[in-house]
């Protein structure tokens, strides 16, 4: 996998993620990257930055691109392991991967434990979500799972409360999510699927007082995973 930017390189570069090859555009002069990329013994191809802009297909790269391992999702028994989680952020087949790894992004720096995506008709963890999420995937747990409305049922056995955001709902703001939580978010165009809405203990939403009626789906995540930061 091929993922750049500075950022996004910084935590690779901090973390246990294997390497394979470093893309360095003519011109790159962060001494403290490359003071980085030496004491690992890294190999470095130095290269045309036109050359590295069409690899990142014209992606903004700041002259830096690391050829990676994929990314290596955990499974349910995680969450089932974990005596400690009480925060979990469970993602209904999001499509785009901007959304995707600005959700990453709020859920790292929110504390959420475990964020839970589909393995199928989903968006999977690619270079647009480590670029989004600007090095935040390194440092949170992503379960994928075959069949959401199973795994809610084991959140449950767990002693998760389950809440689904969706424009039907009570005003978030009057719900108490102390316990252990689950916030499932829909997808961008459809919602949440009807038989992953029945599962759910509470549905929750946001108040709209504009002429739209919804929000994007990211934005929509992190008012809702702030609140319930509130109470963990």
């Amino acid at each position: 996998m091929l993922v750049y930017g500075k950022n996004v390189v910084n935590e690779i570069l901090n973390s246990n993620k294997k390497i394979y090859k470093v893309f360095l555009d003519n011109n790159f002069k962060d001494e403290e990257i490359i003071n980085k990329l030496n004491k690992l013994n890294l190999k470095k191809f130095h290269i045309d930055k036109n050359k590295l802009d069409k690899m990142c297909n014209n992606s903004a790269n700041q002259g830096i691109a690391l050829d990676i391992e994929e990314y290596e999702y955990l499974d349910i028994k995680s969450i089932e392991n974990d005596n400690n989680s009480n925060y979990v952020v469970m993602l209904d087949s999001i499509e785009d991967p901007h959304n995707f790894g600005a959700i990453i992004r709020t859920c790292e720096c929110a504390g959420v434990n475990y964020i839970v995506i589909p393995k199928n008709r989903s968006v999977s963890v690619n270079s647009t979500v480590y670029k989004t999420s600007a090095g935040a995937i390194n440092n949170v747990k992503i379960v994928e799972v075959v069949n959401l409305n199973n795994t809610i049922k084991k959140l449950k056995d767990l002693g998760y409360w389950i809440y689904g955001a969706d424009m039907s709902g009570k005003d978030f703001r009057s719900i108490d999510f102390s316990g252990k939580t689950c916030l499932v978010i829909g997808s961008e165009g459809h919602g949440l699927k009807h038989i992953v809405h029945e599962s759910c203990d509470e549905i929750v939403s946001l108040p709209m007082k504009g002429k739209i009626n919804s929000l994007n789906a990211s934005v929509a995540a992190g008012i809702l995973i702030y609140e319930i930061m509130k109470y963990k």
